[in-house]
């Protein structure tokens, strides 16, 4: 049985007296220094392997910090872990839909962080695009999410949400090297 199963059946939280307060909860999974930023990479990097997630990681990441926090984030099924059929000695990581349901969560810190913080241009412009959407866009994006890690297909012709904020992530990138 996995964490997050065992802390909702229990209403004071994981078996160390704390509340069963769900903001409480959520913060014990995701509130450390690098869950969400493990997350945030999957999912707007796209990044499914180790080598891809340590070489990616704008914040630095040790080797050490992300088995850890890999470990931890598949412990508490926010992520899935499957053999690479390309690499007997790889993985690929994967978001669960738990993780996915972290989309608004997502967009809602990365506008804050862009109004009240001296984020970059560069890597607050998909935060921008994501307030802007409003939760249409998230939803489709959530669902773009769902076809890349767990499968479900979405209706064709329906335009990549992904693709159109990483062309403003490079655009952005492009007029700062200028």
């Amino acid at each position: 049985m996995d964490w997050l199963q065992s802390a909702s059946r229990n209403p004071k939280g994981p078996g160390d007296g704390r509340s069963g307060c769900p903001i409480n909860l959520s913060v014990e999974v995701i509130g450390d220094r690098w869950s969400l930023l493990v997350i945030r990479d999957m999912m707007f990097g796209n990044r499914h392997h180790f080598g891809e997630l340590l070489a990616g990681s704008e914040e630095g990441i040790a080797s050490n910090i992300l088995a850890d926090r890999l470990r931890r984030l598949t412990e508490q099924g926010l992520i899935s872990r499957a053999p690479d059929p390309s690499h007997k000695q790889k993985v690929i990581y994967s978001l669960t839909e738990p993780a996915i349901e972290l989309v608004p969560v997502l967009a809602q810190l990365g506008a804050w962080g862009r109004r009240n913080l001296p984020a970059s241009r560069e890597l607050s412009i998909r935060a921008e695009l994501l307030e802007e959407g409003g939760p249409q866009l998230w939803e489709e994006f959530m669902d773009e999410l769902r076809e890349q890690h767990l499968g479900i297909t979405r209706p064709p012709g329906t335009e990549s949400v992904f693709d159109r904020l990483r062309a403003a992530y490079e655009e952005e990138l492009a007029k700062a090297a200028a």
